[in-house]
């Protein structure tokens, strides 16, 4: 995992034993979301919120946090192929930061490196049409990068 502003083990340390966890593929277009069950064990593609402006995106987030019941966010971080930031990552950075002023439960940063390139590649083997994987490609990121962290938060409870 890349350095980041919070831990993964941080994040595990105020987390309560059972709670959702709401995975992010931050695009410029689109915000992909996964959803974690209770026990975080397993990640599943929920939805893709179409980006606007930071109020819009931060206003439905947030309500889909509250309305999911999300204890800890899980944010992918576009990192360089070298793993330094580059401007993707900062961007993601600058946007959770914004989101800090609308209360959102804790978060820490995901190394989402392929992770779309992943998922296209696995639909294009299961021969879904380019319009069936541009509807859901961010969505399944989403789950790729929350199903990454939820494994390794289950090793760190072992």
């Amino acid at each position: 995992m890349p350095p980041s502003d919070v831990t993964l083990e941080s994040l595990a340390a105020c987390l309560p034993p059972k709670g959702r966890l709401l995975g992010l593929d931050l695009g410029t277009k689109t915000i992909g979301l996964a959803l974690s069950d209770v026990e975080r064990r397993i990640a599943s593609p929920f939805e893709t919120i179409r980006r606007t402006k930071f109020s819009a995106d931060g206003e439905a987030l947030m309500k889909r946090v509250k309305e999911l019941e999300i204890y800890g966010l899980i944010i992918g971080l576009p990192l360089e192929l070298d793993g330094k930031a580059g401007p993707r990552a900062q961007a993601t950075r600058a946007f959770m930061r914004n989101l800090a002023n609308l209360a959102p439960p804790p978060h820490a940063y995901w190394d989402e490196r392929f992770s779309t390139a992943l998922v296209t590649r696995e639909l294009i083997a299961q021969d879904a049409s380019r319009a069936k994987r541009a509807k859901v490609v961010d969505r399944m990121a989403a789950a790729y990068i929350l199903q990454g962290a939820l494994d390794r938060l289950g090793r760190l409870d072992a």
